[in-house]
């Protein structure tokens, strides 16, 4: 539920209406392509992870199978991507609580960075329990929705049965071409992040390894359940031309059919989905911080943890982070809300894709040293492997060639560069202090 948590969040209940205008009803081919390459990406990460159990952060394995620039440029960019996550939902949970509170939309939002903060601070089981419940309502209102929008697409709810008509007539089921489903699969990417959290929130239960063994494979298959069969019933059940960027396709299908309560209802829903996400980013942002820092590459000063074990130190950052993306959302709300997704775009491409290369080198240095075989192993080794970085790789060349997307690419490399440099300069730098001890 953790995971799951992290996963579906305003991406899908909102977020899915700007990929479904871009690429037509094929977009649930993007999905099922992000999704099964994501699925690849974790039984690497559940294979790495039982060859050495007790990591406290995927990006760690990084570190274990390339060394410590990987280590240290996956982990800075992750922890970016999911810094980043904590103003974007803080800002659309403002707004939908500001339909229904009386309050500026900035002093919504840091109500909630205060609430999510305290519920990060307390303990790792108050972040569990916060987050098990409003996964919960989420997971229910998903399966509500399938049945329902089953039912109506079938004709099992009255005499309109639109069945699978509306994926062909208007401008066919790939109206943009296959480039916008590559393309469509980088926005995918951003909404779908979050099964990995599996392994960090992992590190702190009593059996890790089984952990993560069992969820690494099951997780993935329920979101692509959710997010790939959510999706083509919308595209089933309402004309995808008249799909709006910014509204919830969720509440214009609910609409379709004819429910009257779908607008209320769908805001309490995204509301609950922008918490839970928000509550997940500031535990991963606090949680990587602290393994940054424990490698000694972050300020020893973030080491620290209190009675219960909870870097708060880290946490205080993360709810910085957000209360300066909520003020700055009073100048541009939506200017600010593109720039931090822009900022992200591809960043979390780039470190699933370290993360398969190290698995390619740790598997082969596995394998050469005659250990037994781990409980998870990665199928079809090593060309699942490839296939994986190739379909990464495409993603990545789609949204260079797109120019909706290419500002987003741009933004991410300046990312990737900073975090490179940030290692060379950290590297000469320890390598003068040793070089001066000696």
């Amino acid at each position: 539920m953790i995971s799951i948590g992290g996963i579906i969040g305003a991406g899908l209940f909102v977020g899915s209406s700007a990929a479904i205008a871009a690429a037509g009803p094929a977009i649930v081919l993007s999905y099922l392509l992000a999704g099964v390459l994501i699925f690849l990406v974790m039984r690497m990460i559940g294979e790495m992870a039982t060859m050495h159990p007790g990591q406290r952060a995927f990006t760690e394995l990084a570190r274990l199978g390339l060394g410590r620039w990987a280590g240290f440029t996956a982990g800075w960019l992750y922890w970016y991507f999911w810094m980043i996550v904590v103003p974007i939902e803080a800002i659309a949970g403002a707004n939908i609580l500001q339909a229904w509170i009386p309050l500026p939309a900035w002093q919504i939002g840091l109500l909630l960075m205060a609430m999510m903060t305290a519920v990060n601070l307390m303990s790792a089981r108050s972040y569990g329990e916060f987050e098990f419940w409003f996964a919960s309502i989420k997971v229910a209102a998903i399966v509500v929705f399938i049945v329902m929008a089953t039912a109506f697409a079938f004709g099992w709810l009255g005499p309109q049965a639109p069945g699978f008509d509306n994926l062909t007539a208007h401008q066919g089921f790939m109206p943009f071409g296959f480039l916008a489903v590559l393309g469509g699969a980088a926005a995918v990417f951003f909404s779908i992040t979050g099964a990995e959290i599996i392994t960090v929130a992992a590190a702190e239960s009593s059996q890790p390894a089984k952990a993560v063994a069992d969820m690494t494979t099951s997780v993935v298959v329920r979101i692509l359940i959710f997010y790939v069969l959510s999706v083509l019933l919308i595209v089933m059940v309402v004309p995808w031309t008249e799909v709006r960027v910014g509204e919830s396709p969720f509440t214009l299908a609910l609409s379709r059919m004819n429910v009257g309560w779908a607008g209320i209802a769908m805001s309490a829903v995204i509301l609950t989905a922008v918490l839970s996400c928000l509550n997940s980013a500031f535990y991963v942002c606090s949680r990587v911080l602290l393994v940054l820092a424990e490698q000694g590459d972050a300020p020893q000063w973030l080491v620290q943890v209190n009675e219960r074990r909870v870097p708060t130190r880290s946490v205080w950052i993360a709810a910085v982070a957000g209360v300066i993306g909520v003020l700055a959302a009073t100048v541009s709300a939506q200017g600010v809300f593109a720039f931090l997704v822009n900022s992200s775009g591809a960043v979390i491409l780039f470190v699933y894709i370290i993360t398969a290369a190290a698995q390619i080198r740790m598997r082969r240095a596995h394998d050469a040293s005659g250990l037994p075989t781990p409980a998870v192993r990665m199928w079809l080794f090593p060309w699942a492997s490839y296939v994986a970085i190739a379909g990464m790789l495409a993603v990545l060349a789609a949204m260079a060639t797109t120019p909706a997307r290419a500002a987003e690419l741009r933004t991410s490399l300046v990312a990737l560069v900073v975090a490179l440099i940030c290692y060379g300069l950290r590297a000469r730098q320890q390598g003068r202090l040793s070089y001066d001890r000696r």
